[in-house]
């Protein structure tokens, strides 16, 4: 059935957007529905491009509020990896439901993921109606690189036969617990078989430290020299990235996603140089991180973050503009995030943002967007051309939510 959206607001004026197989058929002024379409009428409502998160955990949602108060590594070693081990298919299935859903309330329609039970994450996008790029996290770090080598194939064949929403990815954790052999050994199989990468890189400047003691050079150096750096690698983090480092990345084509209120709850102590990336061109998303180390998944909200942390490093308030904020939240300034923009052609995926919602009521639309809007000023998430969120109601939420519940409270949560 296709899909007709009547009387929305873009750029000011009343439009039509008419959906059919997935697809924006036409949009514009003239457009209305056709006999037996599904029709929405807007009211008026702000028609936008959805979100895109780039980094993500989704299944931490069952980890919210554990271990809040600690840095980086002790939370990992003694809060969130002894508790992993014993995650199970189920556990991902229902912690990814409930952060697709959390998702699809707060703007954002795909999302990047490394996680632990690839093909459950990958059943719960696809039933949730959302898109993701996934990826099992490969260590080698306690293990071996012929260990790490079968984990990979595994989470590969694990992905093989969902549908045109999951993009299978390779996901090395970091270059702290992957070994250089592995590392190379992942270039390698990206290359070949045109795969993404997603790896967390330059997160503390420990990290960085540790990197020219063992290596003699910085990590995207490191990356470089391994093969890893290029167009089709994310790089998540990258606070400690110094301005050689940045102008290399945009010489390789690669993205870096920034996830501003996860290293500042886990007190990273910097701040992603977005002015010094603009200014060599590097491609940069914006991310939640899961909801261990966030808690919150909605990028409406990190997206002021972002943009105020960039004004306040830089003791400059004209440090970043609120269109190209918004840009980076949309996956626009980086193509291989996964973008869908509003025009005839591309994939059916919007927004529909209430018209009485206060943050919007008044000023300029994408100013208000970046700096005064959160999740809650969605109404209406649209995904394929199926509406997925309609007045702020997901189906079985409820249902989710308790079943999540359950499952951490399983793994002692």
């Amino acid at each position: 059935m296709a899909l007709t959206v009547e009387n929305a607001l873009l750029d000011g004026e009343r439009v039509g957007v008419r959906c059919e197989r997935g697809t924006i058929a036409t949009l514009g002024a003239a457009v209305t529905s056709e006999p037996g379409d599904e029709t929405i009428d807007a009211g008026g409502a702000h028609l936008v491009p959805p979100l895109v998160n780039g980094h993500t955990h989704a299944a931490m949602t069952l980890f919210r509020g554990s271990g809040g108060d600690l840095p980086l590594m002790p939370w990992l070693e003694e809060k969130i990896w002894p508790v992993e081990a014993k995650l199970d298919a189920d556990d991902v299935y229902w912690g990814a439901r409930l952060a697709c859903a959390e998702m699809l309330r707060s703007g954002t329609t795909r999302f990047w993921d490394m996680y632990w039970q690839p093909a459950a994450t990958a059943r719960a996008v696809e039933e949730a109606g959302v898109r993701a790029t996934i990826g099992a996290p490969l260590f080698d770090l306690n293990s071996s690189p012929e260990e790490l080598r079968r984990a990979a194939h595994t989470g590969l064949e694990e992905l093989e036969g969902f549908g045109p929403h999951i993009t299978p990815a390779l996901a090395p954790h970091a270059i702290y617990t992957v070994s250089e052999e592995s590392l190379r050994w992942i270039g390698e199989l990206s290359a070949e078989r045109e795969l993404p990468v997603q790896i967390h890189l330059s997160e503390t400047e420990k990290e960085v430290q540790d990197c020219l003691a063992e290596h003699g050079e910085r990590p995207a150096f490191y990356l470089d020299r391994l093969g890893m750096l290029n167009e089709r690698t994310v790089l998540a983090h990258g606070v400690w990235l110094d301005p050689d480092e940045l102008a290399l990345i945009a010489e390789r084509g690669a993205t870096v996603v920034s996830n501003p209120v996860a290293n500042m709850k886990l007190a990273v102590g910097g701040v992603f140089p977005f002015p010094a990336a603009r200014t060599v061109g590097v491609r940069v998303g914006l991310g939640t991180d899961g909801a261990g180390s966030n808690d919150s998944l909605d990028l409406f909200a990190d997206l002021k973050t972002f943009a105020l942390a960039q004004k306040h490093a830089a003791a400059d308030p004209t440090a970043i503009e609120a269109e190209e904020a918004l840009a980076v939240a949309t996956g626009a300034q980086a193509p291989l995030l996964g973008a869908t923009p509003l025009e005839a052609g591309a994939p059916a995926d919007f927004l529909l943002l209430r018209k009485e919602s206060p943050e919007l009521g008044i000023g300029d639309l994408v100013s208000d967007l970046v700096y005064a809007a959160s999740g809650a000023a969605v109404a209406t998430t649209v995904v394929a051309g199926r509406v997925l969120m309609r007045d702020g109601e997901i189906p079985e939420l409820d249902e989710i939510l308790a079943r999540a519940a359950e499952r951490a409270g399983r793994l002692g949560l």
